[in-house]
């Protein structure tokens, strides 16, 4: 059942639903865009979530009983309109997988450093939410030996094209940030640039896979060594 919740005094949460799935990000991505159409004159932001959708609006043109009458409409529709699943845009990313903590993963997970590659790489993710900073999107599912909780300790800094791991998720750090994932490589793109447009290549139901590279190839693909 979804659930509206009031996020403090200019912003309304809708919880879709209890757990991910695989069409979710689809389906979400699907309504966030149907709502910024039909109500672009009251909203501020929309923000996808893996089950959820956060709408900031404008509190001098609207409240959040204003605005879930609105929306009524728009998700009687979506919940009950079927959905056909489709295929995305497929990103193939690039990445060298020389991270600091690459054999304590592999310790942890019972692995070889070798291993804890192939199970990544072989993986085609999905983007189910972009956050935490700007370009960050969060993958999944991870395969479930390479699943960790995050490090008892997080790092101050995080270097940007990091690649990372947490639970059942993957991730590039686009910038410089504080962290607390296991990092296994780096990526040689920049996944987020505000002067391009858009700014982050991947995108909501987006699927990517990682292609492995040496370093030799990480330079020449524009990493800093």
């Amino acid at each position: 059942m979804i659930r509206l919740e009031p996020a403090g005094a200019e912003a309304l949460l809708l919880v879709l639903a209890e757990q991910p799935d695989a069409q979710l990000p689809q389906r979400i991505a699907l309504l966030t865009a149907r709502i910024r159409a039909e109500m672009s004159d009251v909203l501020t932001d929309l923000v996808p979530g893996w089950t959820s959708l956060l709408l900031h609006y404008d509190l001098s043109r609207t409240d959040h009983l204003q605005l879930a009458e609105r929306l009524k409409p728009l998700l009687e529709v979506w919940l009950a309109e079927p959905f056909v699943a489709q295929a995305g845009r497929l990103h193939e990313i690039p990445v060298c997988y020389i991270g600091e903590d690459l054999a304590e993963v592999a310790r942890l997970c019972q692995l070889s450093a070798a291993q804890v590659i192939e199970l990544h790489a072989a993986t085609e993710y999905r983007v189910g939410a972009i956050g935490f900073a700007p370009g960050f999107a969060y993958l999944g599912e991870l395969h479930p030996r390479l699943a960790l909780s995050r490090r008892a300790t997080p790092r101050i800094a995080v270097p940007a094209g990091s690649l990372a791991i947490a639970e059942r998720q993957t991730a590039i750090y686009p910038h410089s940030s504080p962290g607390g994932w296991h990092l296994l490589g780096c990526c040689p793109w920049p996944l987020f640039d505000a002067a391009r447009e858009p700014p982050c290549p991947l995108a909501l139901g987006d699927r990517v896979r990682f292609r492995a590279i040496d370093e030799r190839s990480f330079i020449a693909e524009g990493g800093r060594p």
